[in-house]
């Protein structure tokens, strides 16, 4: 699916066939879902969407309840979908009701025993919801309604913190984010309390995406006037972004340094 994703659709399309001659209804949902992650991954999103909902239909045919953690999480893409197709009543409508389903989940769960329901149960149903809030605010940044997205950040942020704890690397990640979302709101000073810490974080981890969460921190350190020190940090971003081979983010933070540079003379 990764490499050689042609092949990938002409054995899937394959495996559909077989599923559907021999009708055995598991190997359908499977393969449907199959599909649609691989048209999800190659971007296209309309066929993603119809297999998605075929993928749906065949679960809830089969029983399986709309607050099932499954359907949620095909309900969660099918709404990143029409974010991505700027279908805004469709996304709205998508992302509440996995938000609404899971937060009422979730508070039911709490109340169960070890013995009726395992804490590990528990904790991927919440995560899931920290998928939702996640997802729900990059797209209320995108569309530029600030200060909703800084609130579903801050509970995303919230609960990979309590679960999967402050040094994860997705903790870290959405540490950054919630740094953007209050940079563009013109709260640098609280944007840069998030950033120096995810910054600190990923530094100590090693994460994959440093160099990124360094360009961040000089972007905001930018907008707080300490030009000299924005400029020491693109540079420790840059050669991070050399040592990963990120070439498009390379040409990004020698934009950024060139702009610095002509701007504020540093």
């Amino acid at each position: 699916m990764k490499k050689e994703p042609d092949d990938a659709e002409r054995l899937l399309h394959q495996a559909l066939h077989l599923a559907q001659k021999a009708d055995i209804r598991k190997a359908i949902i499977y393969t449907y879902d199959m599909m649609a992650n691989l048209a999800f991954m190659r971007n296209q999103l309309e066929k993603a969407e119809k297999l998605f909902k075929a993928t749906m239909s065949y679960l809830l045919v089969g029983g399986m309840k709309q607050e099932d953690n499954a359907i949620v999480e095909i309900s969660l893409k099918l709404a990143s979908i029409y974010a991505s197709l700027k279908r805004q009543e469709f996304a709205f409508a998508g992302y509440e009701f996995c938000i609404s389903t899971l937060e009422k989940k979730v508070t039911r769960e709490k109340a169960l025993t070890e013995e009726a329901m395992p804490a590990e149960e528990k904790a991927n149903t919440h995560l899931l919801l920290g998928m939702c809030y996640d997802s729900f605010a990059r797209y209320l940044l995108d569309i530029s309604r600030l200060s909703e997205a800084q609130k579903m950040y801050e509970k995303a942020l919230q609960i990979s913190s309590e679960i999967r704890g402050e040094r994860h690397p997705q903790t870290v990640v959405l540490m950054n984010d919630l740094a953007t979302t209050l940079d563009a709101q013109g709260r640098f000073d609280e944007a840069y309390m998030y950033v120096k810490k995810a910054t600190e974080l990923a530094r100590q981890i090693e994460h994959p995406e440093l160099h990124r969460v360094l360009s961040n921190m000089a972007g905001i350190l930018m907008h707080k006037a300490s030009f000299v020190e924005a400029k020491h940090v693109y540079e420790e971003a840059l050669k991070e972004a050399e040592l990963k081979g990120d070439v498009a983010f390379i040409e990004h933070i020698k934009m950024e340094l060139t702009e610095l540079a002509s701007s504020r003379g540093v």
